[in-house]
């Protein structure tokens, strides 16, 4: 027994000289980060407005390539009593008709034409025919209105005159004779033809639905917000709008709008989720000018604590001889709400952890954390070491620099989006072009990588159609 006094005499005073001391250490158990699936984030319905010109020049290009050469042959001449061939004898030109107030297209058609046409009866079974040929070559000129239907650029044609360039003939014991005091009251024998052909080569070159519809799969094609981040945004129609076109100066305007749903997804790249055959154009009579796009602001933890870690630089929580300073705080997620761990020397030393619901100014652009409190263990061990520092008045002075700005965040979430909104060419002839306006914050929500702000940014978009192939 008094060798071991010694010892004992020896433990007090050891004890005596810790509890005197100005410095005690915190042994807390560390709150461990948990798995914040899913990783999906759906956002309120979008609404983008496409806008689509496309020019007459086009029209007219794509008019030649669908009739070139022979445009029009009838071989029977039993259903009517015409045969007819008509042939393509130099470039359509097509342009707006000035004297209609530019609601309706002039197409002028260089041509040549043979004409055969049967004059007679078949009586007791006899036939009594004469057949005539005309060879004509001269310019149509034909007007035509203009309306969108079912995806096609339709048009409802009209012959408004016929210049020739010769004087019409007709074949007379193999020889060409002049027949133009003929002729031109004949016109109206091959009129509807033509007008039909014009119409047809018009809406088989102008069916949008190839065009847009490929547009559409490229903007819906996931695409990244942020490489850092592994961000991505996906686009998925839900329905599609459209006015009817109209004609101004030397282009057709059609207002296009498409409600959809954005998807914020963190990871790797997600699958497309278009689907051409669901998509069904609706025809209304007006669409708003403006777009609104959901997108997300990404911020990893680490980023957020090298930001925070910034905001406690230089600063001393306490007061008297009892204060402590922040050396460097990380934040993570367990169970929907944020730790904050904050190493602390001072008169203590250690780590203490905070937990709270993170939320948003948006004033100042900054996250915060509302109902900050001591985790349960951290607590504890506060209570037995420095139950000072688990007062209110130190935890409110300490929560007032557990915020971050997520200014920068914001930028460059709307930077991204402007990528696609700068010239941005999805496929060949196809512009997307355009400019964001105001931002709103939406919500925030919590990854096991990082906090997602979600925000809502409204602006316009002009689809144009420049070179349509």
């Amino acid at each position: 027994m008094l060798k071991f006094f010694p010892v004992l005499v020896a433990f007090l005073l050891f004890l005596s000289i810790s509890s005197c001391s100005t410095t005690n250490i915190i042994a807390a158990l560390k709150p461990e980060p948990d798995n914040a699936n899913p990783l999906v984030y759906e956002n309120s319905v979008s609404f983008i407005n496409l806008p689509i010109s496309v020019k007459l020049k086009d029209v007219e290009n794509q008019t030649n390539n669908a009739l070139n050469g022979l445009i029009y042959e009838d071989n029977n001449i039993e259903d009517d009593d015409i045969e007819m061939k008509i042939w393509k004898l130099a470039p359509i030109t097509i342009e707006n008709d000035k004297q209609s107030n530019g609601e309706k297209i002039k197409t002028v058609l260089p041509l040549k034409a043979l004409v055969k046409y049967r004059i007679g009866t078949k009586t007791l079974g006899v036939e009594l025919y004469n057949t005539k040929e005309f060879n004509l070559d001269g310019v149509v000129t034909l007007i035509s209105d203009v309306a969108l239907t079912n995806w096609k650029l339709s048009t409802k044609t009209e012959l408004k005159s016929l210049d020739w360039n010769e004087s019409p003939t007709m074949v007379v014991f193999g020889k060409n004779v002049p027949v133009t005091y003929l002729i031109n009251p004949a016109v109206k024998l091959f009129k509807s033809k033509i007008e039909k052909k014009i119409d047809a080569a018009i809406e088989k070159s102008m069916d949008f639905k190839p065009n847009v519809l490929e547009a559409l799969e490229k903007i819906c094609t996931p695409f990244q917000m942020s490489e850092a981040y592994e961000s991505w945004m996906r686009i998925v129609p839900i329905e599609i709008y459209s006015t009817n076109a109209i004609l101004k100066n030397d282009t057709f305007l059609m207002e296009m709008g498409m409600k959809c749903a954005m998807t914020t997804l963190i990871g790797k790249q997600p699958e497309s989720k278009f689907d051409a055959s669901k998509i069904i154009l609706k025809p209304v009579t007006k669409i708003p000018n403006q777009i609104t796009a959901n997108i997300a602001a990404v911020s990893t933890f680490a980023e957020a604590s090298k930001i925070m870690t910034k905001n406690f630089k230089g600063q001393e929580f306490g007061s008297g001889n009892k204060k402590v300073k922040v050396q460097k705080v990380d934040v993570w997620h367990k169970n929907d709400k944020m730790v904050i761990a904050l190493d602390v020397l001072g008169s203590v030393n250690g780590t203490i952890y905070l937990m709270g619901f993170p939320q948003y100014n948006e004033q100042t652009k900054e996250v915060y954390f509302d109902k900050l409190d001591y985790a349960l263990d951290t607590k504890n061990k506060l209570m037995r070491t420095a139950n000072w520092l688990a007062q209110g008045m130190v935890l409110r002075k300490i929560q007032e620099s557990c915020r971050y700005s997520i200014v920068s965040n914001l930028e460059e979430g709307k930077q991204n989006m402007m990528t696609y909104l700068k010239n941005y060419s999805p496929m060949p002839g196809v512009f997307v072009n355009g400019k964001m306006e105001d931002i709103q914050f939406q919500k925030i929500q919590l990854t096991d990588k990082a906090i997602i702000a979600f925000i809502k940014v409204s602006g316009t978009m002009n689809v144009s159609v420049d070179g349509l192939k």
